[in-house]
Parts: structure tokens; C-alpha cells; sequence
């Protein structure tokens, strides 16, 4: 599979190092630790894409906030109001729009994963534009209709050594199950997120309680329920292969309440009387309940922070959440992870890897905290900067700190499954600029920057979420 964009230019000394670089771990198999791939595409094996628009379009968040802020309309787009019961769209109409307005992502990291996703899964070197566009949905529709381009063909011409899903705590799992029972053998393994039913303030928490609670057969009116109801969830995802859990929060912010305290503000959220200051207390205690699972049951611990989910109160309200409406906020980490890190940042059990959206904290605090406790690790540059210019500057703020074994590679967190060989391409490529640049200081010799490399591309995902165990 190759890509039509490369970043390489071998006029550039330091390039031609990189190139070098590069195609030492160019081939290797891709570790998706963390992503949001329905599994339901790998649950039975004549599974088939639909159509362009669906591939390219109605999951990428990147691509609906782009058209969306030049002033393209969500339901010209494939989404649909959340109260219009049947669901449908035009989707030769959703790529003409898609193709007509692709100049408007030029220069960003969305035109360059789309470009090489076209040239590196379907052989397309046109870029997309009004006039091509018709010829550009045939030759894509034709190909998906073809065994060989069926999801689990896909997966295994992709050269994917394993893919975590992210599932709700109240998922049945009913894919993945389907999944295992197969003769398949592609990894593709759970992820748990509890987000539903600890974000205490969320409108619909009650009904995610109950929904916990129909799922673990208990009626869960206590906090000492709800948190057996969780360990019991936690240990359902880990006999179902899952390596890890995943938490998003606007903070960093963590406290450890006495069980009383915990129980007063349960029973306030279940009446729906918690106030602001409450919410955050709450759910910054069960980060820190979250923390002493997973030191007892060893599934690594994502905390993705620094979202203002659902920016827009119109686009919530109107088509529900996840429409590309996420925007970044200010974190502080230091003084908020101080709880947690001193109940269990020594602890070799707790696997605790930390992703941000404020990418000023890297340089100052984050790379600190990494390169001090044994149990944190710095996940890749997330969403807006898993970018060519993100991943440099990732590079430059947290590698002399933190080090490069204090990181864990790079996860794709996509929901468009044929853009995962493009973004983990452009990671390697990155990674081997940045080692390049390194060996031409004389900072490294060029065998070390090629083991590096193996590293950055595959071992330390791997090594990261234990699956080398």
C-alpha cells in the first residue's frame, strides 16, 4: 500500500536519513490499542461496506467540523435530526457535497489521511474535486462490493496484529462474541468506558444506572451496589479479552472521598439534586475508584482530558452528540493527578496512560510526571494535533523529559476503520523526521534510531497495554 503523500523529501540530507529510518519499521503490523471501529464489522464474515459515504464522511468527526464551519449542513451530510425515527440519505448526493468542498481540506491533516487512504486501499490517485467525483463513487462502490475489500479481508491486507474497540459498560458485547466464537482469527477486543454512569452530572446518568443495573442483574440504589456493579462489568470486559479502560473528563481533577461522603452525593444523583461543585468531586473520586480497580484487576487505565464535549447547545440539541463540536480547554495536571499518583503512582499494577487536547501541559507537566512515576505513560498526540506539525512538536516537548520509553507509540482513536494504515503511516514518518534530526545532532547513531523506530512503531503500543505479557 502506497501512499500518495509522503512527507519525505530527499533533496533534504536529514530526509534521506529518515527514509532510512523509516523503512526499518515501515512493514510492521499495526497495534490498535485504542480506537472507535464499530465491531460489528468483523462479526460475521460476508460483512460489507455500504458506500463511500459512509466510509469517508458520516464517522470522521474531523471531516463534519470542517464543512460544517464553512457553512455545510449536517443532514446534507448523511446525519440525521436524533428524532427522525427513519433514518436515511442519498449517498452519491453526501460525496458529490464531500468532493465539491474537498479544497477545503488542504494543508490539513484530514485532506492528507483521506489522499493516502484513496491511493493506499483503493489505488485512487485523483484528489477529489466536483468534475471526478461520480468516477471517484464508482470505482469505490465497485471495490467494496468485492469480497476483498470485506471488512475482515481488510483487516488482514491492513496487517493489523490487534484492534480495541471502545464500548459502553453497558454493552452486551454481542459483536465481539460473535467475533470470538468465529473461525477468524483477527484480534479485535473490547475496550470499557464508563463515562455514562460516572459523570454523575450528565442528564441521562440515572438512565445509565439503570441500564448498569438490568445488565448486572441488580437493582442499584446505593453506592456500595454501584461500585460491585462496576467491578462486576470490569471483570465481564476482561473475560471478553479487554485490555483496557477508557475515561474522558474536562479536568484532571481527582479527590478520595470517604465512603459517607461518596454515599450522600450517590443519592443526591439519583434524585438529580447534585450541584456543579458535587458533580466534580463525585467524578473525580471514582477516577481515583477506577485507579484502585485497575491496580487490582490489571486493565490499563486511558484518561482523555481536556474536552468541552458538545461545544454546541444547537448541534446537541438538534443531531445528538459526537457531531465534531468537541473543542480544547486549559488543563492543569500537576496539583489535580496529585491524589491518585500518591495513592498508586509508584504502584508497578497501575497502568496509567494520559492523552491531552491542551498540548501546553506536555513541556510543562506531563512529560515531568511520566519521566518520575513508574506508573504513568504519555499517550500520542490526540485528535486536533495527531498532525504532522502536532507530532513534532510532540516529539520536542515531551521525549527529552519524559524519555521515549515513558510513552506508549501511537493510537489511531479513529472511528473510519480505512484510514487506520494512512494516520499510523504518517506517525512513522514522523517519527523517523524526529530520530533523523536526532542522528544528524549525533544525538543517536543510525542503528539505535532504526531500533527506536521499531519502538515507536510497534513495541511500545504493545509493551504499553501489556500485550506483551
Amino acid at each position: 500500500m502506497k501512499p500518495k503523500i509522503t512527507i519525505f523529501d530527499p533533496t533534504q540530507p536529514n530526509h534521506k536519513i529518515a527514509i532510512e529510518i523509516y523503512q526499518s519499521g515501515a512493514g510492521l503490523p499495526l497495534i490498535c490499542p485504542h480506537g472507535h471501529v464499530d465491531p460489528s464489522l468483523f462479526a460475521e464474515p460476508n460483512m460489507k461496506f455500504n458506500d463511500p459515504a459512509e466510509l469517508f464522511v458520516i464517522p470522521d468527526h474531523y471531516v463534519l467540523r470542517m464543512l460544517v464551519s464553512r457553512g455545510i449542513k449536517l443532514d446534507q451530510l448523511g446525519i440525521s435530526p436524533k428524532d427522525e425515527k427513519n433514518h436515511s440519505y442519498d449517498p452519491r448526493f453526501v460525496w458529490q457535497v464531500f468532493c465539491d468542498h474537498f479544497h477545503f481540506f488542504d494543508g490539513t491533516p484530514s485532506g492528507l489521511w483521506i489522499e493516502n487512504e484513496l491511493s493506499m486501499v483503493f489505488d485512487i490517485e485523483d484528489k477529489p474535486n466536483s468534475s471526478n467525483a461520480g468516477l471517484l463513487y464508482e470505482k469505490i462502490k465497485e471495490d467494496i462490493d468485492s469480497d476483498a475489500f470485506s471488512p475482515r479481508k481488510l483487516f488482514e491486507r491492513f496487517n493489523i496484529d490487534m484492534l480495541c474497540t471502545t464500548d459502553s459498560i453497558s454493552a452486551t458485547l454481542q459483536a465481539h462474541q460473535k467475533i470470538i466464537n468465529s473461525e477468524w482469527q483477527g484480534q479485535v477486543k473490547p475496550t470499557l468506558r464508563p463515562d455514562a454512569v460516572v459523570n454523575i452530572n450528565h442528564p441521562q446518568w440515572r438512565e445509565a444506572i439503570n441500564a448498569l443495573g438490568r445488565v448486572c442483574n441488580l437493582e442499584i440504589t446505593d453506592y456500595r451496589t454501584y461500585i460491585h456493579a462496576l467491578e462486576d462489568r470490569r471483570t465481564y470486559f476482561r473475560s471478553m479479552g479487554a485490555v483496557a479502560t477508557d475515561h474522558a473528563a474536562e479536568t484532571a481533577y481527582i479527590c478520595h472521598l470517604s465512603p459517607q461522603r461518596a454515599e450522600t452525593l450517590f443519592q443526591k444523583g439519583l434524585r438529580q439534586e447534585v450541584n456543579e461543585n458535587e458533580s466534580r468531586q463525585f467524578t473525580g473520586h471514582m477516577i481515583f475508584e477506577m485507579a484502585r480497580m485497575s491496580v487490582e484487576d490489571g486493565l490499563v487505565m486511558q484518561f482523555h482530558v481536556g474536552s468541552f464535549r458538545n461545544h454546541s447547545l444547537g448541534v446537541l440539541t438538534t443531531f445528538g452528540p459526537d457531531m465534531g463540536f468537541d473543542i480544547p480547554v486549559k488543563v492543569e495536571w500537576t496539583r489535580n493527578l496529585k491524589p491518585l499518583l500518591d495513592a498508586f503512582g509508584m504502584d508497578p499494577r497501575l497502568r496509567l496512560i494520559l492523552f491531552t487536547l491542551d498540548e501546553s501541559g506536555y513541556a510543562r507537566e506531563l512529560a515531568p510526571i511520566a519521566g518520575a512515576y513508574p506508573a504513568v505513560l504519555l499517550g500520542p498526540p490526540w485528535w486536533f494535533h495527531d498532525s504532522p506539525n502536532g507530532m513534532l512538536r510532540y516529539f520536542e516537548n515531551v521525549m527529552e523529559t519524559a524519555g521515549i520509553d515513558n510513552t506508549v507509540g501511537f493510537t489511531d482513536d479513529t472511528r473510519a476503520f480505512l484510514s487506520i494504515p494512512a494516520r499510523h503511516d504518517l506517525w512513522r514518518r514522523m517519527s523517523a523526521l524526529w530520530s533523523a534530526k536526532l542522528v544528524c545532532r549525533g544525538q543517536l547513531d543510525l542503528t539505535t534510531a532504526k531500533h527506536r523506530m521499531t519502538d515507536l512503531a510497534y513495541r511500545l503500543a504493545k509493551r504499553g497495554y501489556r500485550l506483551d505479557r
